[in-house]
C-alpha cells in the first residue's frame, strides 16, 4: 500500500474535498471549512503543495501564503500527512519542494503549538538543512487570543543568513 510512488504537485480545485478529509485525519490540526480548503487549492496553489498517490489521492498537503506585509516570506499555515504515510520523509520533501519553487523568498515562517513534537522536528530539520537562523516568539497566546480554548501559537521564523 505505502510502496506506491508519491507525486508532488500544485493542488487544484478537485483536491479540495479530499484535502478537507485528509486534515480531519491529522489531529491536532485545526479543521477549516471545505470552502477554505478549496481556496487553498486554487487561490493559494502557488504557495501550497500536494503529495498524491498513483491514483491521484492526496496523502499529504501543505498550505501556505506570502503575507502581504512580508512578500519575501513564505508562511506555512498547515502541514497534513496521512498517518499511514508518516515516517517516510514525505513532509520534509513537500516542504523542501514548496520552498524551492518560490522566487525571492528570504524567510519561512510557521506557528507551532508547544508540545507538537512532530511539527517542531520537521521545521527544525528544514531550518538546519537550509542553514537558516531561527527565532521563536509567542504570536498568539491561549489566554489573550483564544479565550483559553486553544493552545498558544509560537511563531518560528527561519531566515537566510546575511552575507
Amino acid at each position: 500500500m505505502n510502496n506506491n510512488p508519491i507525486v508532488f504537485r500544485k493542488p487544484r480545485a478537485s483536491d479540495g474535498h479530499a484535502v478537507h478529509r485528509l486534515i480531519s485525519q491529522c489531529p491536532p490540526l485545526d479543521q477549516n471549512s471545505v470552502y477554505c480548503n478549496l481556496l487553498q487549492c486554487t487561490d493559494f496553489c502557488d504557495t501550497s503543495i500536494a503529495a498524491v498517490t498513483a491514483d491521484d489521492t492526496p496523502v499529504g498537503f501543505i498550505s501556505g501564503y506570502r503575507p502581504p506585509a512580508r512578500p519575501d516570506t513564505l508562511f506555512i499555515w498547515q502541514v497534513a500527512l496521512h498517518p499511514d504515510w508518516r515516517g517516510k520523509g514525505i513532509a520534509l520533501e513537500m516542504l523542501t519542494r514548496l520552498f524551492a519553487r518560490q522566487e525571492d523568498i528570504k524567510a519561512l515562517e510557521t506557528t507551532i503549538s508547544p508540545g507538537n513534537l512532530a511539527s517542531e522536528t520537521l521545521f527544525k530539520r528544514f531550518f538546519d538543512q537550509h542553514q537558516m537562523q531561527v527565532s521563536e516568539t509567542l504570536l498568539f497566546s491561549s489566554e489573550d487570543h483564544f479565550a483559553s480554548q486553544h493552545d498558544d501559537e509560537v511563531l518560528y521564523r527561519g531566515s537566510q543568513a546575511s552575507a
